[in-house]
């Protein structure tokens, strides 16, 4: 029998999966659960050793002897402090010893609680990895413990051997020994391709058989040749498709620009399509509607990784690939039965439903600009797409692929696009363009008055008055007070700044005036750097994108009768939606079908 708490069960299960068999255990109630657990399963050899000094040098030597991890368990206060000497050995020695601290309850921490001190972050300068065990009541508690349990394994012999740290705080003592089988865990595993270690060979085979796999291509900011010819090697072999967005930079026949139809899919049509391994590579990607579709269903996850660490993002990780990408795809390659080809059948499903995805024509609005700018983008040049609508919409629609995109996608923050922007636009000697809304411009415009700039700049400042954002996932009918803090509301812009500093200043006020000036944003040659800025409305803005996205969703399901499609949309969008649908300013550019809706 088993203890009641989960942290502990999480704990003693993956003990099992990573093959940690030696226990040295020290009396104490704290660590009663995990002590009565693995002394009761057969699994583990257990040794006695009161001292907790004396217990962790004893583990020491077991270690070095066995060449394999040794757990040590105590429980809370001055016994922990017991160990410190031997765990420091043990980091210089590069000895993997597994110590587990039983604690108290963390809200009372500081409150005068017997037996209880700073136990987390006690060994920090001696320890490889350090976790501290959350309660677990729900499934996202039981999600995090179990990444928590594995990376804390993992870095036991990840570059190197040495010691690492579960603290596991427990609310009461332990009353219940009562559960009769652990509950299954998912240990993740770490392959080094260049090292054609048998656990990589074992997944070549798996990826045989025209196994389905999606692979999902996130920001990269700089993509060799090598790395491209890899992939395209890889495609040619293995049954799959590689899906992109523009902050991928990556363009081979293999791959494709998936972000819209990834965003709008419908949940039994994406069920069709599921693939049997989703691998990713490369930074953070930004469609929200992958991560939330492959959360809820239960596909092996394999991450690439250069340093081999635990990106988690759909929760259902398995197998972690420790170097580039190229060489992942060159091993799978090179390891490939000789008669393994790809018949492209997966492809071919995720291709047929892209191209009967059809992008809907809207009123003059920040969906309808940039739709315009990437229709008119050069072949070669640099383009920096600001956080959020910027970035959102620009993936919408495609653009040549010679440009070079970037975005600061890693924290995803509002201050420093513009900055960004400019340091690239300094060494580059294409034209450099942004595409950057009124907020994001405005917390940022000091920037350009920085003295190194050059002409190649080509700014699209979309200034609707506001944080459209706020407007999208809020609404003014929930939050009446929302123009005054939330979405910033203001009457700003940024002629007398941008004229003020020798830039050309263009301006557009509807839709004819920016289609007349956009070439003049586009222009090849300029004395010196250009700005755009067009004036939309930011109720109209919110109401297009949400409305293009709601049809978008329609159209994928398969239905012929007009009635039944717009009594859909109708459905989605809501009364309210559908009036102001009908009320945009430039109605007449909306197509029939949302005129009479």
């Amino acid at each position: 029998m088993y203890t009641s708490k989960k942290s502990v069960q999480i704990l003693i299960a993956l003990m099992k999966e990573h093959n940690i068999r030696h226990c040295v255990l020290s009396s104490g109630t704290r660590n009663v659960p995990f002590v009565y657990s693995v002394e009761n399963d057969p699994f583990f050899t257990c040794y006695s050793v009161v001292d907790e000094r004396s217990a962790a040098f004893f583990a020491l030597g077991l270690a070095q002897e066995l060449n394999q991890p040794v757990a040590i368990s105590c429980t809370s206060s001055t016994a922990t402090t017991n160990y410190l000497s031997a765990i420091t050995e043990a980091f210089y020695q590069k000895v993997p010893l597994l110590v587990l601290t039983g604690d108290r309850d963390p809200y009372l921490l500081g409150q005068m609680e017997d037996q209880q001190i700073k136990q987390f972050g006690m060994y920090q300068d001696v320890i490889k990895k350090q976790v501290n065990l959350p309660t677990v009541r729900n499934d996202d508690d039981f999600w995090y413990c179990e990444r928590l349990i594995n990376e804390a394994l993992l870095a036991l012999d990840h570059h190197g051997k040495g010691p690492v740290h579960i603290n596991i705080p427990l609310i009461s003592h332990e009353k219940s020994f009562s559960i009769p089988a652990l509950p299954p865990v998912r240990a993740i595993q770490r392959h080094y391709p260049t090292r054609n270690d048998s656990g990589c060979l074992a997944k070549v085979r798996e990826l045989e058989g025209g196994k389905r796999i999606l692979i999902i291509c996130g920001q990269r900011w700089h993509a060799s040749a090598e790395e491209a010819a890899a992939i395209s090697a890889f495609a040619g072999k293995f049954n799959c498709v590689v899906a992109t967005d523009h902050l991928s930079n990556l363009h081979i026949p293999s791959a494709m620009h998936l972000y819209v139809l990834a965003e709008t899919i419908a949940l039994p049509i994406f069920d069709e399509m599921l693939p049997d391994v989703v691998i990713t590579l490369g930074g953070n990607f930004l469609s929200y509607g992958l991560k939330a579709k492959f959360r809820i269903r239960n596909v092996k996850h394999w991450s690439i990784q250069e340093d081999g660490s635990i990106v988690d993002v759909f929760k259902h990780l398995t197998d972690i690939f420790e170097g580039t990408p190229a060489e992942f795809f060159d091993c799978f390659v090179r390891h490939a039965r000789p008669e393994t080809r790809s018949d492209g059948s997966y492809f071919n499903l995720w291709k047929k439903q892209s191209d009967e995805l059809s992008l809907p024509d809207m009123p003059h609005s920040a969906y309808s600009v940039i739709r315009a700018f990437a229709d008119k983008l050069p072949e070669r040049a640099l383009l920096h797409l600001s956080i959020l609508n910027s970035t959102r919409i620009c993936n919408y629609f495609n653009i040549p692929p010679g440009v070079k995109v970037y975005c600061n996608l890693g924290a995803y923050g509002i201050d420093g696009c513009l900055s960004t922007f400019l340091g690239q636009s300094v060494v580059s000697e294409l034209p450099a363009f942004l595409i950057i809304g009124d907020l994001s411009f405005f917390y940022d415009m000091n920037s350009i008055r920085i003295g190194h700039l050059k002409n190649n700049i080509r700014i699209l400042l979309i200034n609707n008055g506001g944080g459209c954002e706020f407007y999208m996932n809020t609404g003014k009918a929930k939050s009446p007070n929302l123009d005054r803090h939330t979405a910033a509301r203001h009457d700003t812009h940024a002629r007398g700044w941008i004229e003020s500093l020798g830039f050309k200043y263009i301006s557009a006020r509807n839709a004819e005036e920016y289609l007349a000036r956009l070439d003049q944003l586009m222009v090849k040659e300029s004395d010196r750097p250009v700005v755009l800025e067009v004036f939309t409305d930011i109720q109209t803005d919110s109401d297009v994108i949400q409305a293009a996205f709601k049809v978008m969703q329609v159209t994928q399901v398969p239905v012929t009768a007009k009635s039944k499609l717009k009594s859909m949309l109708k459905e989605m969008l809501g009364e309210e939606g559908v009036r102001r649908i009908r009320q945009l300013k430039g109605i007449k550019e909306v197509p029939d079908f949302y005129a009479d809706v």
